[in-house]
């Protein structure tokens, strides 16, 4: 029979390894930030985010028949600038405000390419918001830290995400893709 003390011991030793554990499996979980989601392309194919490893990422929630529906000819000239140095764009379209992505992927796609010639990769509709909220949406808006977190008040709201997959930054819809923000913001992540 153990005594009083080796069993308090034995016991305190378990709180600390099982602490330990659990925060090592939060570090990890942090560490891997967007990399973790897999949602399919705007074809209908699967494609992780791990594919982005290493590159900056511009998480945006996008929308064919809204007012900020122009931010696609600064998105896409902020891609072209910046894709060769490590960034990359990825749209998300969503129907969530106003109706205003009320199209098909494919309509959408033949919209984003005919009418601003999109050629970052774009994502199947999805929903950022609500009890339908897409995974990926729900750790941006819940789990990403003081200053990023919060509901998507509305479409084109950007994550700049840095080439470890953590969410270091958000942007609301009315600041623009080519803001000297947003712009300020890109650059200092594609030093690092």
């Amino acid at each position: 029979m153990k005594s009083p003390f080796l069993r308090f011991l034995f016991t305190i030793r378990g709180y600390l390894l099982t602490g330990a554990l659990l925060i090592m499996a939060g570090s990890l979980l942090a560490a891997s930030g967007i990399y973790t989601f897999t949602l399919n392309s705007i074809d209908g194919q699967p494609a992780p985010l791990a594919n982005y490893k290493g590159k900056v990422v511009l998480v945006v929630n996008v929308a064919s028949q809204c007012g900020y529906t122009p931010q696609y000819s600064a998105l896409e000239a902020t891609y072209e600038k910046y894709k060769d140095q490590g960034f990359v764009i990825l749209g998300f379209p969503a129907n969530n405000f106003g109706a205003q992505e009320p199209g098909t992927n494919e309509e959408i796609k033949t919209f984003c390419t005919r009418k601003f010639n999109v050629s970052f990769p774009m994502y199947s509709k999805i929903s950022v918001k609500g009890a339908d909220q897409t995974p990926l949406y729900a750790y941006l808006t819940k789990d990403t830290g003081p200053g990023i977190t919060g509901e998507i008040k509305w479409n084109f709201t950007k994550f700049l995400v840095d080439r470890n997959g953590k969410v270091v930054q958000r942007f609301e819809p009315a600041v623009t893709p080519d803001s000297k923000e947003v712009i300020a913001a890109i650059e200092n992540q594609l030093k690092q």
